[in-house]
């Protein structure tokens, strides 16, 4: 198929090259030089824009960073531009109401596309193996699954237009709760004289267990590696933590739903990311709640 990808940041690139390693004619676009360059050495083509990418596309893929990229990319440069016989998947976590009024101006446009935002990080963009959750109708998805296969380890139908985003950022809200509450826990074993390592023998096999104690703990040496044993690098950041609890608060608000732990868990995020902390993992939040947190000189 020809594919084009708009937007080749820190998960777009692997999702991209993944395509291309599919055997998939990728034509890429960002507005960065350097992830255009680094496309073209992983087997994409790079196009002088995102309308020009989008000509002759059996399918456009887009992984942005907000709703308003995204409804600005689709109304500019896609809609009427790319064939109406293509599949449009925007990969992007974005508002509910921004992917479902999207979604609705392709269909009056003659397209069919779902909203897939993934699941997995950095990692699993380069190595394959996302999870995606799907939000469209049965037929789009059924077409956008073949394209998703290639870049993840997990397709599923979460249901009609919006519903994709709609698990993304609900499913994101319970991982900033349940590190929150990870961090705390760990904070507090310290002081009580608990070992980290005891602790986690202990809480991982019992009824505190978690994903973010079992495969993501805070606390450097302790478990499977994580960013913590690399300086809080090279993970899930703070920043984008906090975007999603602000989403999910903003879907709450909207439905009428009482989520006070989300809340806490976004002001939490919220005091981290003002106070410096943003491009590190979301595990170093500890940091935050341990008081060993330093504030980079160029955040001050």
């Amino acid at each position: 198929m020809r594919i084009a990808f708009i937007g080749l940041g820190n998960m777009g690139g692997g999702m991209a090259a993944n395509l291309a390693k599919a055997g998939h004619e990728v034509r890429a676009f960002d507005l960065s030089e350097a992830a255009l360059a680094k496309a073209e050495e992983r087997g994409a083509s790079r196009a002088a824009d995102a309308a020009t990418a989008v000509e002759g596309a059996d399918a456009v893929v887009t992984m942005l960073p907000a709703g308003k990229h995204v409804a600005d990319v689709y109304r500019s440069s896609v809609f009427g531009k790319a064939p109406t016989s293509a599949i449009l998947l925007d990969c992007s976590t974005i508002d509910v109401a921004t992917a479902k009024q999207v979604e609705e101006e392709a269909k009056a446009a003659g397209y069919a596309m779902v909203d897939a935002p993934v699941s997995g990080g950095i990692a699993a963009a380069e190595g394959g193996t996302l999870t995606f959750m799907v939000g469209g109708s049965a037929d789009a998805f059924d077409r956008a699954r073949p394209i998703l296969e290639k870049m993840g380890k997990a397709v599923i139908h979460a249901g009609e237009s919006g519903s994709g985003q709609a698990a993304k950022i609900v499913n994101n809200m319970l991982l900033g709760v349940t590190m929150a509450g990870t961090c705390e826990a760990f904070v507090l074993a310290q002081k009580l004289g608990l070992d980290p390592q005891v602790f986690f023998d202990i809480s991982s096999k019992a009824s505190g267990q978690s994903w973010s104690m079992t495969s993501y703990c805070p606390v450097p040496g302790v478990g499977p590696e994580t960013p913590a044993d690399r300086g809080y690098e090279g993970g899930f950041a703070a920043q984008l933590m906090l975007k999603d609890l602000a989403l999910a608060m903003e879907a709450a608000q909207a439905a009428g739903a009482y989520t006070p732990m989300g809340g806490e868990a976004e002001e939490l995020y919220r005091r981290f990311v003002e106070r410096g902390g943003g491009p590190k993992d979301f595990s170093a939040l500890i940091k935050m709640i341990d008081d060993s947190w330093t504030m980079p000189s160029d955040a001050r």
